[in-house]
Formats: structure tokens, C-alpha cells, sequence
């Protein structure tokens, strides 16, 4: 059962972190030697090489992994990852940026199981993703992030809005939308939020009140 994690990174050790603690054993690929040694002093199996060569990720244990997570800050490297894990029976998830053209995302979407963001959240979007959990739950991932979810009423001031347009300032960030009830999934850019829509959201602590401020209208704060 185990877990590779190509890219010792800031999400990729987050969320190397994050799934060692929870019990699964992580392997780390790394070719920076800074990154690798890092990597070895927290205490995780390392192995040295470039991401998107088969013959390294065989040595990192490709063959017999369940999950394989492409997070480096490059995604050409994360994507050549994700295919051979994808050959060899891989759940896979890659990383990209948010400002890619909605026509890359789907394109990389086709081909892996989860397409994830980077940013400050970017590791809980990661373990997420890599363990093939759903978003719909409510549950804390630090003492100050909550992982929530909210159904988008009619008279809701995000109706109509393109999912990547919601504005949560700093405290939160949108990471699931889900339709008359269908799984969740990590929404495309174009993405345009409807009456009945669920999106599932991390929040720090104290921006709950905010976050349904924003997405449910003012009053619902004080309901």
C-alpha cells in the first residue's frame, strides 16, 4: 500500500507528511539534492532521479504502489509520472498551476485520476485525491483548516458564477463541486455554479462565518 510522492516540494512534502501520519508508507522521489536531503532527515525513504523516468520510479516501487502523486513545479515531469503509474495500476494525481488555459486542464484530466492546485492548500487537495476519498465530508485537517461543504441555495450570490471567480480572499479556497447529487470532483475552470450545487471547501478556522457570508449571502452568517 504504498504511497509515491514525485517531488519533495513544499505541497509534496505536505502531503508526504500528512499521509505518513495518518499510517501509509510513503516512498519520496527527488533528483535536487537539497530536496533529497531534506527528505531523508524527516525521515522518509528517498530515491534519488528524475520523476518521469520509469526506470527510477521502478526503483521507488511503482510496480506494486497503490497511489502515485506527480507535485513537482513542473508539469511535464509530473504528467510523464502519472502515465507510468497509470501502466502499472496507479491511482494518480497530478499538480498543476491555476492559471493554465481550461483547454491543458482537460486535456491532462482525461488521463489522470485527479487533477490537483498547488497552492497553500495544495497538500489536502493531495492526500485527498491520492487516496480516492470523496470530498463530501466535514472534517478538521489542522486545528486552524476545516474541510466543509455547502449547497448553494437559489437566491445565493454565487449562482451563476464561474467556480474559479468565487472570492474567498485569503481564508478559503474552493476545492469540489458536485451536481444533483453526483461524486465530487475537482471542478474545471469554466465550471458555473447552479441552484442545488455542492462545494466542498478549505477554510481556516475563523473564516467559516466569512466563507457562508460569501457564497450563501449576508444573512446567512448569523442563521
Amino acid at each position: 500500500m504504498t504511497f509515491i510522492i514525485v517531488g519533495y516540494g513544499r505541497v509534496g512534502a505536505r502531503t508526504a507528511r500528512i499521509l505518513h501520519e495518518e499510517g501509509h508508507p510513503v516512498v519520496v522521489v527527488e533528483n535536487d539534492p537539497d530536496k533529497v536531503d531534506r527528505a531523508r532527515e524527516a525521515g522518509f525513504e528517498v530515491v534519488e532521479g528524475d520523476g518521469s523516468n520509469e526506470s527510477v520510479l521502478k526503483r521507488a516501487g511503482v510496480e506494486n504502489a497503490v497511489a502515485l502523486g506527480g507535485l513537482t513545479g513542473d508539469p511535464n515531469t509530473n504528467f510523464a509520472a502519472c502515465m507510468i503509474g497509470k501502466q502499472f495500476g496507479c491511482r494518480v494525481a497530478m499538480r498543476i498551476s491555476e492559471d493554465y488555459r481550461e483547454e491543458i486542464y482537460e486535456r491532462y484530466a482525461e488521463d489522470v485520476d485527479e487533477v490537483i492546485y498547488p497552492e497553500r492548500l495544495g497538500a489536502a487537495g493531495a492526500k485527498t485525491a491520492l487516496l480516492g476519498g470523496s470530498f463530501n465530508a466535514i472534517g478538521e485537517l489542522t486545528e486552524q483548516l476545516r474541510l466543509t461543504t455547502v449547497t448553494i441555495p437559489e437566491d445565493a450570490p454565487v449562482v451563476g458564477q464561474k467556480v474559479n471567480d468565487v472570492d474567498l480572499d485569503d481564508f478559503g479556497r474552493v476545492y469540489a463541486h458536485g451536481r444533483d447529487r453526483e461524486p465530487m470532483t475537482i471542478p474545471l475552470p469554466g465550471t458555473v455554479i447552479e441552484p442545488g450545487d455542492q462545494l466542498a471547501l478549505v477554510v481556516e478556522e475563523d473564516g467559516l462565518e466569512r466563507m457562508k457570508s460569501a457564497l450563501l449571502g449576508p444573512d446567512s452568517a448569523t442563521a
